[in-house]
């Protein structure tokens, strides 16, 4: 269900692609609303110092300035985070900062932002610390799948909400700083009800996320946003985006551009000026900017990669929706004790020169607007709201990760990200780097013709106008790095 009531904050009906949604606009001019949407919250007790964690706590403390309601950080004992806690405010001495099992059972609130391994390994503990009529809050349907999967639930007595910002902690917290001098500036936030205890579930979760600097806020399911999420970063977020530069980056070369122009054409064109264009006009404006001949060119790409992308991402939604990717995050979680990951960076793509001319190459665009409609598609077909395929499928990536890793590099955004989607890109970027090599490039080199009925459906796709609305709810302004 993706309409709901609000007793706290103006909540608006927006119709997109013949569908009905409800969300509410974020801004500072609401922070003032914060104290009644958390009614009974008198302590925010945020689990964890990770890059969600950080963000989350660091927002929270600064939006509810002055409101009576205190944000104290709970650590794990021995946490190698207690110094950059207390770096950013938050120490023992003053009480905002505490043994986590001590912290759950203060809060009224408790947000529940360690990593995902340590939800699985530690839910028991955490859950057992938790005051009867308290809430507990998650930024990631992680748990809730883990769960399922121990025949687990939720403890009783407890409310339990989501709020999951669409893009990572650094983005949260940057754009929420950028948000002082520009109202709205934010990272857009899903929110989900699981169990509401006292009524108040809803404007509790909406105060979260309006708090957190939340330019527009949309319901979902936890389920839905696990699916969702796990896929999206697994696809076109992030694995999907490192296994297709990988790919072109090899075959530019194999083709006669050097190092530093195979670069520019398979990674500098997507995280540039690919990502601009979405961000600013639409996916359909990256076609219609290139000169006519190069339009031949992106659709050539674009007719060959959809199909074999769009076969990985359903099959990828399946091994998700079922529980096997989850499972295999913890099974590799256990292995990492003893066998810690190496990085990804050591390939000639990321160790040789590079350049960013700011040029379009259109057969990278083809291939990059093809895996991202790909998983549109998916997402759409399965039933997810319009606000949540557009937000994990093409938002979070031009809004926030792409210009990182414009910054950074894929591949180092694959090594610094969440353990959870770290494992999920490495398993799932070769397989997108496979099926291009193998199926979409010996397509597009062939002589015979193309279907062209992905290239049809694109120019009439429902995202265009989907994306038009949206657009104004988009942060409006470019993430600092």
């Amino acid at each position: 269900m993706t309409t709901f009531t609000s007793d706290v904050f103006d909540v608006e009906t927006i119709e997109l692609a013949g569908t009905t949604e409800s969300i509410v606009r974020g801004g500072r001019h609401l922070f003032g609303r914060l104290p009644a949407a958390l009614a009974g919250v008198r302590r925010i007790g945020v689990l964890g110092w990770g890059p969600q964690g950080r963000a989350q706590a660091l927002n929270l403390r600064d939006s509810l300035a002055g409101t009576g309601i205190g944000v104290t950080v709970g650590l794990r004992p021995g946490s190698a985070s207690v110094a950059d806690a207390e770096a950013n405010g938050f120490r023992r001495a003053d009480g905002t900062l505490g043994d986590w099992l001590a912290v759950a059972a203060d809060s009224d609130l408790v947000l529940l932002l360690v990593s995902d391994a340590a939800q699985a390994a530690r839910y028991r503990e955490i859950f057992a610390a938790l005051r009867p009529g308290s809430t507990l809050g998650v930024s990631h349907g992680f748990l809730a799948g883990h769960l399922a999967n121990e025949g687990a639930d939720w403890p009783a007595g407890i409310s339990v909400i989501a709020v999951c910002p669409k893009g990572m902690g650094d983005s949260v917290r940057r754009l929420y700083r950028q948000g002082a001098e520009i109202d709205g500036a934010g990272i857009n936030a899903s929110f989900a009800v699981v169990a509401d205890h006292d009524g108040h579930a809803t404007d509790r979760a909406l105060g979260w996320s309006v708090g957190l600097g939340s330019p527009y806020t949309f319901r979902t399911t936890l389920d839905d946003e696990r699916r969702s999420d796990l896929v999206g970063e697994r696809a076109i977020l992030l694995g999907g985006v490192h296994g297709i530069v990988e790919s072109l980056h090899h075959r530019y070369r194999l083709a006669g551009a050097t190092p530093a122009e195979a670069y520019d054409r398979a990674c500098a064109t997507i995280t540039g000026p690919v990502a601009r264009t979405i961000s600013r006009s639409g996916l359909a404006a990256v076609r219609a900017d290139l000169p006519a001949a190069d339009r031949a060119v992106f659709d050539r790409a674009y007719a060959a990669t959809y199909r074999p992308c769009r076969e990985l991402v359903a099959e990828l939604y399946d091994e998700v929706a079922d529980g096997t990717e989850l499972r295999s995050v913890v099974l590799a979680g256990r292995r990492l004790a003893h066998t810690p990951l190496r990085p990804v960076g050591g390939s000639a793509m990321w160790t040789g020169p590079r350049a960013a001319t700011g040029r379009t190459d259109p057969f990278t665009a083809g291939v990059f607007v093809a895996a991202m409609v790909a998983q549109i598609d998916v997402l759409a077909e399965h039933g997810h709201a319009w606000s949540e395929i557009v937000n994990e499928s093409v938002i979070e990536a031009v809004d926030s990760l792409l210009p990182y890793m414009r910054a950074r590099d894929v591949s180092y955004m694959v090594d610094n990200c969440s353990m959870t989607a770290r494992l999920g890109a490495r398993k799932w970027g070769p397989r997108f780097a496979a099926a291009l090599d193998q199926l979409a490039f010996p397509a597009a080199d062939g002589i015979e013709p193309l279907d062209p009925a992905p290239l049809a459906a694109f120019a009439d796709h429902p995202v265009h106008a989907v994306l038009a609305r949206l657009a104004p709810l988009r942060p409006p302004v470019d993430i600092s790095v």
